[in-house]
Formats: structure tokens, C-alpha cells, sequence
């Protein structure tokens, strides 16, 4: 499945109906739902809540893809751990 077509079975609400209809959307996002925020007369989509655990499970960080894998580092590369987190 595209992402495009992905994006089109997502609920998708304006932000003044997010802001009325708040509480039972997160309720709905806890039972799974995925929710695209629009916003302005053209209804520009700007956002999307996922619940929780599609966050991190989209955001883990893979440790371990290089083992026993034989690669060459220069003397003069510089990178802090931060960076190579991307923190």
C-alpha cells in the first residue's frame, strides 16, 4: 500500500472539530486510530497523531547493524555520540 492511499483511510478532522470533539478523539487514538489534522479553508492537512506505540515503534533505534561486519574508520573522523544518535 502507498502512502498516499495509506493517508486516505485515516480519519481526518478540521482543527475546530479536533478542539470540540477532543476528549472522544482520544479515545479513539487509544483503541488505535490514526488521526490527520487540517487546518485553514483549503484544509491543508498539518498534522497527524498516531497513538504512542506506532511512535516508537516507528522511532526505535536498530543497535547492533554492524556487528561482525568489517569497515575502516579514518584517524581524522570526528563525531560525537550525540551525532551519531541524531540527538
Amino acid at each position: 500500500m502507498t502512502r498516499k492511499k495509506y493517508i486516505m483511510y485515516m480519519k481526518t478532522l478540521p482543527v475546530g472539530e479536533l478542539k470540540a470533539k477532543f476528549s472522544e478523539i482520544l479515545d479513539n487514538i487509544k483503541s488505535g486510530e490514526e488521526v490527520v489534522i487540517t487546518y485553514g479553508k483549503k484544509r491543508e492537512s498539518i498534522a497527524v497523531i498516531i497513538p504512542y506505540d506506532k511512535f516508537k515503534k516507528k522511532n526505535k533505534i536498530k543497535i547492533g547493524l554492524l556487528k561482525d561486519r568489517k569497515m575502516k574508520i579514518n584517524d581524522d573522523y570526528k563525531m560525537t555520540e550525540e551525532e551519531l544518535l541524531n540527538i
